[in-house]
């Protein structure tokens, strides 16, 4: 019996003692860079000449990892390992399922700091940003675990005279997992657990700018027991083996995070039914925000300003909660934008493994040549 969830508890880096073993952790980390990472489909580790670069974008010259990458041949083969494994994933025991995931999140845990270092150098993470994600991804171990045994109970349907009914919940095949690079571990770790422990399989397409992180993750759900099969890490490009798995008649489901257009592109082409396929498939896309804040006359406008800029410029302002709008009664304008800019002077930008710093480097080239785009649109609108 599971004791009921509580969320995950966060570091406390003020302490030393947290930032000395911080410290200590990423140093180590540091050591493990630069090795090459093979594809992982059914029991077979699979190294190709074609690598993704994994490199920190704080300083693009440490290189993170090589990680191999997948083609559409490869994509096929990671389909049909995970169409073999469905067929006796899906009659283990819920109980047996959901234990793999808690092992998972008791190691996960034991290395909280070795994951946090490294979301710190892959994608630039401050040392609290990096502990939340990982304790989300904690979170997300445990409360799919809990959700799936409620979920295995029938549910009360109203009885009708002359009529026996009755329904469960049943597991599809296998799902197409494709995460984002913001959320590289939290979000992968949840769209991956709640599909497996439910009864389906999975191929797993890491975002290409964090897939070190994506290969860690289930290399732990290998050392946590699970069979092999079950997640197929299948690292490449969108365009050739994402839409490849999009389309597959095989495919049950795409659980994606990211951007409209990918997102759009993706529920356009899952609509198509393709060649043999037998089911028309489910598309879970979770797609970009312009989160606001609203500021009424009657706050605190310190606190108030404070809260929008950790919202707004917290892990360089990348999150999909970002507030990208600050909507604020016009009695208190003028002197809400006034603190506001005050506040924002105060920020402190520089590699995120330096505690002081509260903002590190944005995720790739793209993302700066975009913003500073955004910065000259703005000059001009005023």
């Amino acid at each position: 019996m599971l004791k009921p969830f509580v969320n995950e508890e966060f570091l406390d880096f003020t302490k030393k003692e947290v930032q000395e073993k911080a410290l200590t952790t990423l140093k180590e980390v540091r050591k493990d860079l630069g090795k090459n990472y093979p594809l992982i489909i059914g029991k077979e580790k699979i190294f190709t000449k074609e690598k993704i670069i994994s490199t920190n974008p704080g300083n693009p010259e440490e290189i993170i990892g090589f990680v191999s990458k997948g083609n559409k041949e490869l994509a096929q083969l990671a389909m049909e390992e995970g169409v073999k494994a469905f067929s006796w994933w899906q009659k283990k025991p819920l109980e047996e399922r959901v234990r793999y995931l808690i092992k998972g999140a008791e190691l996960l845990r034991k290395r909280k700091l070795e994951f946090a270092s490294l979301l710190v150098l892959e994608i630039g993470k401050t040392w609290k940003e990096a502990d939340a994600d990982v304790a989300e991804a904690i979170d997300f171990l445990e409360y799919y675990s809990r959700e799936a045994l409620r979920l295995q109970k029938e549910p009360y349907l109203v009885p009708y005279p002359g009529e026996e009914t009755w329904a469960r919940y049943i597991p599809l095949g296998v799902g197409v997992i494709i995460p984002p690079w913001n959320f590289p571990l939290a979000i992968l770790v949840g769209m991956v657990s709640a599909s497996i422990v439910t009864g389906n399989t999975v191929v797993l397409k890491p975002a290409s700018i964090t897939p070190v992180i994506g290969y860690k993750f289930v290399e732990l759900m290998e050392e946590a027991g699970l069979p092999s099969g079950v997640i197929n890490f299948l690292p490449g490009s969108g365009g050739e083996i994402g839409d490849y798995l999009v389309k597959h008649p095989q495919t049950r489901f795409i659980n994606f995070t990211g951007s409209k257009e990918v997102g759009l592109r993706i529920n356009r082409l899952a609509a198509e039914i393709s060649e043999g396929q037998k089911w028309i498939k489910r598309v879970i896309a979770e797609m970009g925000g312009k989160d606001s804040i609203i500021v009424d006359e009657d706050v605190s406008i310190e606190e108030a300003v404070k809260i929008v800029v950790t919202s707004a410029y917290g892990f360089q302002g990348q999150k999909c909660s970002a507030c990208s709008r600050a909507i604020v009664h016009k009695n208190i304008y003028d002197e809400f934008v006034e603190k506001l800019v005050e506040e924002v002077k105060k920020i402190k930008v520089g590699p995120p493994e330096d505690f002081n710093n509260f903002m590190g480097p944005v995720s790739d080239k793209y993302a700066f040549n975009n913003i500073l785009k955004y910065i000259e649109i703005g000059k001009k609108e005023g």
